[in-house]
């Protein structure tokens, strides 16, 4: 479950194959940014968080960690190294290969890393070079 709140980031080994709680599964719960922790995120399941990404949605553009579901949700298959998904899921927006092109760098990074400790220390570099 993809929820902005979690204490744990998303990473590699949450996917298939890796040692998550429940591999193979990805939620993205469509809902305003306003509502989301009204929402609560009430799914049980491992919850993770996403790492530093940049917006590139038109209301958003530009903007660190505030994604839109069809970003987030993109973001997470390319930590869970499925970039080829990804691009079709983005390839639907006319502005979807900007968020790859914007965050190339982290989301590839971010797949490389073995657990959300890795995750999160890729993060800070990001953070502390803002």
């Amino acid at each position: 479950m993809l929820d902005p709140f979690a204490d744990r980031a998303l990473s590699p080994a949450d996917g298939p194959g890796g040692s998550g709680d429940d591999p193979g599964r990805l939620v993205a719960l469509d809902c305003s940014w306003e509502t989301a922790e009204a929402e609560a995120f009430r799914l049980d399941g491992p919850h993770r968080s996403l790492p530093f990404l940049v917006a590139a949605n038109p209301v958003n553009y530009g903007t660190p960690f505030q994604l839109n579901t069809v970003e987030a949700f993109a973001g997470a298959l390319c930590i869970l190294g499925q970039r080829k998904r990804a691009e079709t899921i983005l390839g639907k927006f006319n502005w979807g290969h900007t968020f790859l092109e914007l965050n190339e760098e982290p989301l590839r990074r971010y797949a490389e890393c073995a657990d959300s400790s890795e995750v999160v220390a890729v993060q800070s570099e990001y953070l502390d070079a803002g």
